[in-house]
């Protein structure tokens, strides 16, 4: 990770925030009470290895809270990253971090797709979202949100199509838990929720816009990168390996 994509990070965080943090350093340990990787994941400052007691302590703060040790990792922190491996964590779910201006993607072409947005999330939006594995304690990630924030459908015809949630952090707001319904991929869906995102953004101050995806997700790298989307940075994450941690 470079310095520049320290910001996006922080973006990430508060607006897609886990119920606690707690920090010693060099860790900060999240409480995701069920939101996810990214809300669950402990990180280290700084591009070194850790002490073993700190690993250890960690691993049983995570285990307390009936979290799997998991730390997410970026590019620079190869010391860690290697002790980890040694350790036993394999990596899991390698992310890339998209970002454009605001204007770029406030320019898009929206097609003919209405888009409903709200404070709260309608009763379709939990729907759908339920469709792709969002479940209750990834809605309340978005609940616990302190900033601007919106949930976002749209429709094709008169058929509620797709969802997104978007969340500004300064000059940054980030888009989460984008999800278009499978038959109504490829009809440019995506591409208006994108749309009315940066609409909103820009009407709350925002200069920028970001989200993160998985590296395995062919198709959405493919289109956040034709819509002009940048990768301003990256992370992996390192899972304990459950029979070694048995052991």
């Amino acid at each position: 990770m470079t310095d520049g994509a320290q910001p996006w990070l922080e973006a990430m965080e508060a607006t897609w925030p886990p119920a606690r943090t707690e920090t010693h350093a060099p860790i900060t340990l999240r409480d995701g009470q069920g939101g996810g990787k990214r809300v669950s994941a402990a990180s280290v400052a700084g591009a070194g290895a850790l002490a073993p007691e700190a690993l250890r302590a960690a691993e049983d703060h995570m285990r307390a809270r009936a979290q799997a040790p998991l730390f997410m990792i970026t590019p620079n922190q190869r010391a860690l990253d290697a002790q980890l491996e040694a350790e036993g964590y394999g990596i899991v779910d390698p992310v890339h971090l998209y970002g454009a201006p605001v204007a770029a993607l406030a320019g898009l072409d929206p097609g003919a797709h209405p888009i409903t947005d709200a404070e709260a999330p309608l009763a379709i939006m939990s729907e759908i979202w339920a469709e792709d594995g969002v479940g209750a304690s990834r809605r309340a990630v978005m609940a616990r949100t302190g900033g601007p924030r919106s949930h976002l459908l749209t429709r094709h015809g008169d058929r509620a199509a797709g969802v997104g949630f978007i969340a500004a952090h300064g000059e940054i707001a980030m888009i989460h838990a984008l999800y278009v319904r499978p038959i109504f991929r490829r009809k440019g869906q995506a591409r208006a929720l994108l749309r009315h995102a940066a609409l909103w953004a820009r009407e709350r101050g925002a200069a920028r816009i970001g989200l993160a995806v998985t590296r395995a997700n062919g198709p959405a790298n493919a289109l956040y990168r034709a819509l002009g989307m940048e990768t301003v940075g990256g992370y992996h994450y390192r899972l304990r390996d459950a029979a070694r941690d048995a052991a």
